[in-house]
């Protein structure tokens, strides 16, 4: 059977679109039962905005895994030891933020990757592979081809290094952190400025070049994103976070019974 981190990258590669969750205050594996239920492809585990341990991390990722979806975890350091145990306790992949230079997006690689494009630590059994011990011969090449390295280029030096990191071996797919690029171009939240645009399509072009996926969050859905798509981004759209999916739901309940229980006085 194919794996969920496979079956991901080839549906982005066909054009088909991907729903991926973000996770930032859920602590439980029932978010990644909610997440299968409800028809999204991927976990997005968000330990940069979050005080998540990384124990919580794998236990929602492995369970991820099980249920057929894709679990990558946001780091909130580019660090060796991080990385591999997130990995090895379940993460089908890694998102690296702020990724500047060619020599970053290396390190990610390395920390991510068995010999001979990596460094990462060797062990012979994975929650992927049902903990069964597995020889290095087999377990290397099939995990590195089941791993996903994606980084976020979310700054003006990013952007201007985008080909030296577009080139770097071993990345699968750049995405454009699009709020914290606006910010940081001085626009916050302005997607439709020109640099923002320019920006992107910079990044869409290198990506194309070396055969990875482009992808941006942080966009809303409208005419800017609609347009990039067509230009080929990759359609995987971080649908939802589950403290703003929280937020709106409790808020829409809150009016709803307010308005129920106003007085027919208020009513006329």
């Amino acid at each position: 059977m194919t794996s969920p981190p496979v079956a991901f990258l080839r549906a982005l590669r066909a054009r088909e679109p991907q729903l991926m969750l973000g996770v930032r205050m859920s602590r439980t594996t029932d978010i990644a039962r909610i997440a299968q239920s409800a028809g999204f492809h991927c976990l997005m585990i968000d330990l940069e905005h979050s005080s998540m341990s990384i124990d919580t991390a794998v236990a929602l990722a492995a369970a991820a895994g099980d249920l057929g979806l894709t679990a990558l975890v946001r780091v909130p350091e580019h660090e060796y030891g991080v990385i591999g145990r997130l990995l090895d306790g379940g993460a089908h992949g890694i998102i690296a933020p702020r990724v500047e230079t060619a020599d970053q997006a290396r390190r990610i690689v390395e920390a991510c990757r068995f010999p001979p494009r990596g460094h990462r630590s060797q062990l012979s059994q994975l929650p992927h592979r049902g903990m069964v011990p597995t020889p290095a011969a087999t377990l290397n090449t099939a995990i590195d081809r089941e791993t996903i390295v994606k980084i976020l280029i979310e700054s003006p030096l990013g952007i201007a290094n985008i080909e030296e990191i577009a080139a770097v071996d071993g990345i699968d797919i750049i995405g454009i952190g699009a709020n914290d690029l606006t910010s940081e171009l001085g626009v916050p939240g302005d997607h439709d400025d020109p640099a923002v645009q320019a920006a992107a399509r910079d990044v869409l072009a290198a990506a194309g070049s070396n055969g990875k996926l482009a992808m941006i969050g942080g966009v809303p859905l409208g005419e800017v994103q609609r347009q990039l798509l067509m230009e080929g981004m990759a359609p995987l759209f971080l649908a939802g976070i589950d403290s703003d999916l929280l937020y709106r739901a409790s808020l829409d309940r809150a009016v709803t019974v307010a308005e129920w229980y106003a007085p027919d006085a208020d009513k006329e």
